[in-house]
């Protein structure tokens, strides 16, 4: 591999050190749909260039860690009005060491922009983000830049998880492509850029043998930070939202008159319809779909600075929400959002079957069933006697053993269960109430 292809395509000639060629490829992958504008910015600098090849070797090789870094140095060039190499080389004497002097100076200078940051309504969080990033840029070159206070990070406003109402509101206002990127958000609980790296691969197996929920194992390298790979699974809404979508998108039903496509394992999940060519919609579009969707069903609420009380990422809070408030345990909970837990519980080792039990029982879904079925009374009748119906399936799906969940089979196990429960409590309720003494005549 050389530069050569993406010097070519931004007629960019390197100066003094030329850019490794993984750092260039890199810089490019992050900057190419997000600013390709900063391409040009930061491969001319080898400064810039010096960070970027930080954040490739040595972080987590995150594309919207990257760009935010160099965005963040570009906006504090133009606070300054200089050039990336020209705020190091201010800062170093003539034999290229630190100059103590000149960098008290930036420091100064960095407070200003902080307080400049703060007029302009920035929140503390995204203000010590854009600190963090001008600061790191002066350390990988050899200078520490430190401000005389900390900087703290916490959130003016924080968004509220939607209701079931909510989310489906949104679904009956959009194509089946949004229905289906809505509804495995809120029922699989991904992140955006997860959602947008998906393949086909990672739902054929189950989609096609009709098992739901559908289980999708996430490999470290799709998701943030690539700490660790998780398993989650999506329920019968999503499922059914999703196949509608794959099929419009095999038969050529989609609009912008989209050709047929051949769906392979290495699809896109969630395809960009601007473009004939297959590629994956990007997070940014994703979260301006969703952005359109909330505004059209007015779920933005008030706005609290530069940020609404309902933003897209908040249905992945839905999925955390709702299945606590089902009794799912917390840590199968964080696992399937693939947040890091305890080392000693080793949730993994419990097999998918275990997993896809442990979800199903929890009966998570978005629109409620129009018309009550056998399982829907049965969990009634066991609320009217004070237990809930949710905990009750969850527990048994934690002690069930590992075996492949299929609708049917799964229904009439959890109706045994219910059904077990039910008689267990009347004669509880039976036992414990007192016998009337016959009257006498």
């Amino acid at each position: 591999m050389t530069t050569e292809p993406y010097c070519k395509k931004f007629d960019i000639v390197p100066t003094r050190s030329p850019c490794p060629p993984d750092v260039e490829k890199f810089i490019y992958e992050a900057l190419k749909t997000r600013k390709p504008s900063l391409i040009r910015f930061t491969i001319l600098s080898p400064s810039l260039v010096e960070m970027a090849k930080y954040l490739k070797r040595h972080c987590s090789q995150s594309h919207a860690t990257t760009y935010l870094y160099i965005w963040s140095v570009h906006q504090y060039c133009k606070y300054c009005q200089t050039e990336p190499d020209q705020l190091i080389s201010e800062c170093q004497s003539e034999d290229g060491l630190p100059n103590q002097k000149a960098l008290t100076l930036e420091a100064r200078r960095l407070d200003d922009y902080v307080g400049m940051l703060q007029s302009e309504n920035y929140s503390p969080g995204h203000i010590s983000n854009c600190v963090k990033a001008v600061k790191t840029f002066f350390r990988v070159n050899g200078l520490q830049l430190e401000l005389p206070y900390k900087m703290h990070k916490y959130a003016l406003s924080r968004d509220r998880a939607p209701t079931p109402e909510e989310i489906a509101k949104t679904i009956d206002l959009t194509d089946v492509r949004g229905k289906a990127i809505v509804s495995m958000l809120a029922l699989g609980g991904f992140r955006i850029g997860t959602l947008c790296k998906l393949q086909y691969r990672h739902i054929h197996e189950d989609l096609e043998r009709g098992i739901v929920p559908i289980h999708v194992h996430v490999e470290a390298a799709i998701t943030k930070g690539k700490y660790h790979d998780y398993d989650t699974f999506i329920g019968q809404e999503a499922a059914g939202y999703l196949k509608a979508y794959l099929e419009a998108r095999k038969s050529g039903g989609l609009p912008s008159k989209i050709p047929p496509e051949n769906i392979h394992d290495e699809s896109p999940l969630i395809r960009d319809e601007h473009s004939k060519t297959v590629k994956p919609l990007t997070p940014s579009q994703v979260y301006n779909i969703l952005h359109r969707l909330m505004a059209q069903a007015g779920l933005l609420g008030s706005k609290v600075g530069r940020r609404y009380a309902m933003r897209p990422h908040s249905i992945r809070k839905f999925f955390r929400t709702q299945m606590a408030a089902l009794g799912v345990q917390t840590d199968y909970i964080e696992y399937m959002m693939g947040h890091t837990i305890s080392t000693y519980h080793d949730i993994p080792m419990k097999g998918i079957e275990f997993l896809r039990g442990v979800y199903a029982a929890s009966g998570l879904c978005i629109k409620p069933k129009t018309k009550p079925s056998r399982m829907e009374m049965l969990k009634e009748m066991v609320r009217v006697l004070g237990l809930n119906p949710e905990e009750i399936l969850t527990k048994e799906a934690l002690s069930m053993p590992h075996r492949t969940v299929i609708t049917a089979g799964r229904d009439e196990s959890q109706i045994e269960t219910l059904l077990k429960a039910l008689k267990q409590k009347l004669k509880q309720e039976l036992a414990e109430t007192p016998m009337l003494a016959p009257k006498t005549v």
